[in-house]
């Protein structure tokens, strides 16, 4: 008896320490090359952009800063890749440029099921608008019919335009560019009657216009365009610590745990603020992390929050309200399963 259960410690101790350690091969690189690599758009304000000294911010640099603050306890350990919307797919599956894609990128089926990777989660509900000069006299979609229409190619807008406007009986014509700039530029010189892509983008777009007063961003929504980050399929155990990132970020919003008062928290009784923080459990451990791998994500990026606010929110430029980007517990749809 005595022998058996000491074999049954024994084998409960080596699950324990297996589980403990990382099995993904990813994150073992990640480690060696001592940087995560990340797709990012080739500028997009708000989401991924350069500054002139090329330091890169927005939403989707975050969310690599995020995943390097987990596992390096240096949200600056990134490494930048700007990829086109035509070949950020190839770039991160048969290229594997880079171990996230984190470029304002609509999760849909095929794209989901059929390139070789995989959505970890849903960072910015989307839906796709259009901008149009003031002096056109458009106020909706519906006055579009038989305008010419500027977008990027490689992205989902050329096809929801064709749904809208085919649905609706309208006319229209496509220009479609490889780059947002060259489709921006083009609406910019007239080239376009409206630009079209997600609604957060066009407040971006309005202001690398000429004359951003001049320009109107139409009020109707004509998609839907949840935007995620992907990684390739070969690595389920990397996906999974990119997802619980995610999570994270959204869970540390939701438990009012922030960058001001993370290290206030560390004495906290609340169970749940507890099991985020490391305090409890060995939750960070099953993702081949440290226990206190949220504890490095708040204090370094912030919580889902912090973020948005900084990036596109009242503390940004762009001043975009929550909407549907709130949490679920103000009425938006930000939702993350517990760590439990």
């Amino acid at each position: 008896m005595k022998f058996g259960f000491t074999l049954a410690a024994l084998a409960l101790s080596l699950v324990s320490t297996a589980s403990a350690q990382s099995n993904s091969p990813t994150l073992e690189e990640v480690r060696k090359n001592g940087y995560l690599r990340c797709g990012v758009s080739d500028g997009l304000t708000g989401f991924s952009n350069p500054d002139a000294q090329g330091n890169w911010s927005g939403i989707d640099v975050d969310f690599c800063r995020a995943i390097a603050a987990a596992i390096f306890d240096d949200p600056n350990a990134v490494r930048y890749t700007s990829t086109t919307a035509k070949e950020r797919f190839t770039a991160l599956t048969q290229g594997r440029q880079f171990e996230v894609l984190s470029r304002n990128t609509t999760i849909t089926m095929q794209r989901d099921v059929s390139l070789g990777m995989d959505f970890v989660g849903v960072t910015y509900y989307d839906g796709q608008g259009f901008i149009v000069k003031n002096d056109s006299g458009v106020t909706s979609v519906d006055g579009l019919g038989g305008a010419t229409i500027c977008t990027q190619t490689g992205t989902t807008t050329e096809l929801n335009v064709a749904d809208y406007f085919g649905t609706h009986g309208m006319q229209y014509q496509i220009l479609a560019f490889d780059k947002e700039s060259e489709a921006l530029a083009a609406y910019d010189s007239g080239r376009c009657d409206a630009y079209t892509t997600d609604h957060s983008g066009l407040y971006a777009a309005r202001l690398e216009l000429s004359n951003a007063d001049d320009n109107i961003i139409l009020p109707e929504i004509i998609s839907k365009e949840p935007l995620g980050p992907a990684v390739r399929q070969d690595d389920p155990a990397w996906e999974d610590l990119v997802r619980w990132v995610l999570y994270a970020l959204i869970n540390a919003e939701e438990l009012g745990v922030t960058s001001q008062n993370v290290d206030s928290l560390m004495s906290a009784a609340n169970p749940e603020q507890r099991r985020l923080l490391g305090l409890e459990g060995d939750f960070g451990k099953s993702l081949g992390l440290t226990n206190d791998w949220v504890v490095r994500i708040v204090k370094k990026v912030g919580n889902y929050g912090e973020v948005f606010e900084r990036n596109v929110g009242q503390g940004s430029a762009l001043k975009i309200d929550r909407g549907r980007n709130a949490l679920w517990t103000n009425g938006g749809l930000q939702y993350a399963p517990p760590i439990r």
